[in-house]
């Protein structure tokens, strides 16, 4: 029975995803395939990179960022504000613990982090993530006005307003994982 609603749910992932992008042109890592541009909120947003992450020699997830402007530079990619939107495609079945382990361990590093409201909303965003099947998602989107949205199979779904902590997720994540120059 909770396989069946776990199915239910990633179906209508799947189909609201086709809704959002359209008849997009799409690319490929690792057998997935994103679309180049979607549109989100009315406006439209296009593949900044995808890359597939790996440990030892598993493939973990392939990852994609999408901007509404995409950027020359990290420092402009976080400063903008502007839709942007992290995805996580799962290519293995990943625990809640592993994920909240990779988050505190990517986000460590981070002296932005390190307040005590960055930890409140860190902590919250923690709680929401769960266990995650193969091809399952990971959708963490900034919103201008509207601040951080988790949503996906691995997450329960939460909102974190302001873009202090937004920043601060993306500037972790584009340090980690260097797409553009400094």
């Amino acid at each position: 029975m909770a396989r069946n609603r776990w199915a239910a749910r990633v179906w209508a992932l799947v189909l609201g995803a086709m809704f959002i992008t359209g008849t997009a042109e799409a690319k490929q890592v690792a057998g997935v395939q994103m679309p180049d541009t979607l549109t989100l909120e009315g406006r439209r947003l296009s593949l900044a990179h995808m890359a597939l992450k790996e440990k030892l020699f598993f493939k973990v997830y392939v990852w994609t960022l999408y901007m509404e402007q995409v950027p020359s530079r990290k420092a402009e990619a976080i400063e903008a504000n502007c839709l942007k939107r992290l995805h996580f495609r799962f290519l293995r079945d990943i625990r809640r613990d592993q994920l909240v382990e990779a988050f505190r361990d990517g986000l460590s590093s981070n002296p932005a982090m390190r307040s005590a409201a960055m930890q409140r909303d860190l902590e919250r965003m923690l709680s929401s993530l769960r266990d995650v099947d193969e091809e399952g998602d990971l959708v963490i989107t900034y919103v201008p006005e509207g601040g951080l949205h988790v949503s996906g199979a691995a997450s329960g779904g939460i909102s974190i307003p302001g873009k202090t902590f937004a920043d601060a997720l993306f500037t972790s994540w584009l340090s980690m994982h260097p797409i553009f120059p400094h």
